[in-house]
Order: C-alpha cells, then structure tokens, then sequence
C-alpha cells in the first residue's frame, strides 16, 4: 500500500460515489498512511467482512492508521471503538466534509465523530474534483429513506430522505464530462423519492430530462436501483424517446409474494413488478432487468417462496443480486418467526440457479448483434444494457467502441471492435 490514503469500499454504488469524495477530502488534507474502510450494513455478513478487514490491515499494515465510516459505523460506532484495531469512527455525515479530513490529522482529533443521522436536512456535498480508476462514475443525487421496510436498518444509517439540488448535480457532471467521463450513474438510497423536498417538487424524470438537456456532451446516463411503483411517467418517456438513458433499469424487488411483500412493508405488489416490467419495455423493447431478492424472509412458506422463484422468468431478470436474509437487531422483522438457515440456504442457491439460467438465455440473445460498449479496462467493458463483454483486442479503457458479438456463455459476451475504433 502507498503512503497516499487509501480507501476501501463496501456496499452501494452511493458509498462508491462517497468514497470518491473522501479521497480528495483525505488527499487535501494530507492524510498520509491511512487507510479508510466505508462500511456496509445491508447484511450481517458486510458487516463481518468489514471487520475482517480491519483486523487484517492492521496485521499486515500496523504503522497504517485505521478510521472507520459508513453505515455500519453510523448505526453501531461502539461496535468499531472496540477494536483496538481502529484509529478513528466518523459518521455518515461527517465524512463528506472536508473539515472532518484536516481536523483528523490533529492530535486531538476524536476517536469518535458520529452526529445524529436523523436531524440531517441537507443533501448537498462537495463537487468531487478529480476520479480516479473507473470507467464510469456515480453521482449521488439523493440520500436517505423514509420507508421503514421491516428487514432494513439503512434509514439509521443514512437519516431522511433528502435531495441534491438540480444546479449542484449539473455543475458535477459538467465536471465528470471535462475530465473525460463517457457514462454517470444517478445513485442514492431511495432515488426515486428525488425531488419530493425541492422547491416545485421536481420528479426523478424532470431532473434527467434537464440534466441530459443541460448537457447535451454527456454520452450515457444509467439509473441504478428504483423502486417499482415510485418511478414516475417522465422516467418511462425518456426511455422510449432518449437513446442515451441506458436500457438497464435494477429493481428494489425484495419478493414475489404478495403476503412477505406486505410483511416486508414494500410498496409495491407481485401485480406491480408485471407492469412495471410491461411498461418499461413497451417504452424501451432492449430493456434489460436487474433485482434484489431475499430468500427465506420469515415466515417464508414453500408456496410464498415457488413465487418469488417463479418471478425471475415471469419479470425475465437477467441480473439477480440473491441475498439470504439475516436478521438485522432492532428490525421488526427480526422478530418475526424465522426460517431455518439450512432452508435459506437452500432456497437461495435454487434463486441463483433460475437467475443464471435466464441470465445466460438472455446473453446468447445478444449473439450477432452490433453494440456500443464502454471499456473498463484492456479487454472488458459494458454493453449499454449493462451486459459484461470480453473483448478480443485491447481497447483504452473509458472510451466508447461499436463491437460485434460473436458469442456468449453464462458470465460474457465475446466480442470483435470496428476496424475504425
């Protein structure tokens, strides 16, 4: 590891986006041999990896100084002031600020800097001035949730929801595009919720109509994940009229049983996830699908659990992201009657099967078409439906470059760039 600050990432795109900004924060503030872990708390097992981590930076690395942030440090910072591995536990709020990064190199910085989440009103953060080693970036266009499914411990983490103001996320991605960038990503937590604390209450769709108006350089623009029945009419406009909204649109689908889905306190229905699904392809036919699903939800039945299986064909998923519930302390759910973990696992590895099987029929679709892809390094990139391509030349990365695809397995498409790339 470099003496320069290094950052480690666990979790969402949005925490991808933040690590970005604490590096230029940690650079500014010249925090030298350290090393920041931005934590996850979806899972127990994020949690687990991220104090794995800790422990064995701190064996391999012991002059490193360790500080600890995200949504795990957010909702249990004692947890982190307990290993004798971690220099320094900041919350949520106070890592997007410069402050926090120079006051850090003080020798009588506190060990604990974590305010309350839930009274934070403003979503407005730093322009991140320069990113370095991707392809594509994220830009956090919202922050916070005020939904309180009953697995889910992120609206701790992460406060209310709350929105970036449209004149702000036009000046980064101006930004993004003068450094060079190809593709951003809109992230948040509860994205689809944007705009609901705005003066004239601008929609998800209203502000990506602007933006891409606003920006006419800006080759692609992806969604990352949205919430089924909050999307609004704009956002299924763009699709079918604006070719450089990327037709690849990632569920928060949790379930396709109408009883766990209650239980769950989503908002939406299994009938909601058909037309959801109907609809985006009747504005964009090459739309392609992603979700989230739990397996094993308490009180989960065979029957309850044959339609969340049944969903993946019946949506025709192609990227499926399977997590086996866990219960997270002091959620509603986690004191529901729990499925056995055998059964979980076993009902998460059938979800995985039935997800490979439609992801690799959807691949082998894409055989002998023409696609335009962004390179993420020497000899892979990405289709505009999100789909990974291996490429068979090398190709810079962060460019865009028409490839023919040749053929497919069950993880790539394999494909040949134009002569004139």
């Amino acid at each position: 590891m470099s003496k320069q600050p290094e950052i480690i990432t666990f979790g969402c795109r949005l925490n991808t986006f933040e690590s970005s900004l604490m590096q230029a924060h940690a650079k500014d503030a010249n925090l030298t041999d350290t090393v920041i872990i931005n934590t996850c708390a979806v899972t127990a097992e994020a949690e687990r990896q991220a104090r794995q981590t800790i422990r064995k930076l701190k064996r391999e690395y012991p002059h490193k100084k360790i500080i600890v942030t995200g949504c795990s440090a957010q909702i249990q910072p004692e947890t982190y002031a307990n290993m004798s591995e971690v220099d320094h536990i900041i919350g949520n709020q106070e890592k997007l600020k410069a402050a926090t990064f120079t006051k850090l190199n003080e020798v009588s910085a506190p060990r604990m800097d974590v305010s309350d989440i839930m009274t934070v009103t403003d979503a407005e953060v730093d322009i991140v001035p320069q990113v370095e080693g991707q392809s594509r970036v994220y830009l956090e266009v919202q922050n916070g949730c005020d939904h309180r499914c009953t697995f889910c411990t992120i609206p701790f983490g992460r406060g209310n929801s709350r929105s970036v103001p449209m004149g702000h996320l036009f000046k980064q991605v101006q930004t993004y595009v003068n450094q060079g960038f190809k593709e951003v990503v809109l992230t948040g937590v509860d994205i689809t919720s944007y705009g609901h604390d705005l003066p004239g209450k601008p929609t998800l769709g209203q502000m990506m109509r602007r933006l891409l108006a606003h920006i006419p350089e800006l080759p692609r623009l992806r969604l990352s994940s949205v919430d089924p029945v909050e999307i609004d009419e704009d956002v299924f406009k763009l699709l079918a009229t604006e070719k450089r909204l990327m037709p690849h649109l990632h569920i928060s689908l949790q379930a396709g049983d109408d009883l766990i889905l209650k239980r769950m306190k989503r908002r939406h229905l299994r009938p909601d996830l058909l037309k959801f699904c109907q609809k985006a392809r009747q504005a964009r036919p090459d739309v392609i699908f992603g979700a989230d699903i739990i397996a094993g939800f308490p009180t989960e039945t065979e029957d309850m659990f044959q339609n969340t299986l049944d969903i993946i064909e019946d949506c025709d998923l192609t990227f499926c992201h399977i997590f086996p519930y866990s219960p997270r302390p002091g959620t509603p759910a986690a004191r529901m009657p729990q499925v056995d973990r055998p059964i979980i696992k076993e009902r998460a590895k059938q979800l995985r099967t039935a997800a490979q099987t439609n992801q690799t029929k959807n691949f082998k679709k894409m055989v002998g078409k023409e696609v335009t892809v962004l390179v993420e390094s020497d000899q892979r990139a990405r289709a505009e439906n999100f789909m990974p391509v291996h490429l068979s030349t090398t190709a810079e990365p962060g460019q865009l470059i028409s490839v023919l695809i040749e053929s497919a397995d069950d993880q790539l498409l394999y494909g040949t760039p134009s002569k004139n790339h």
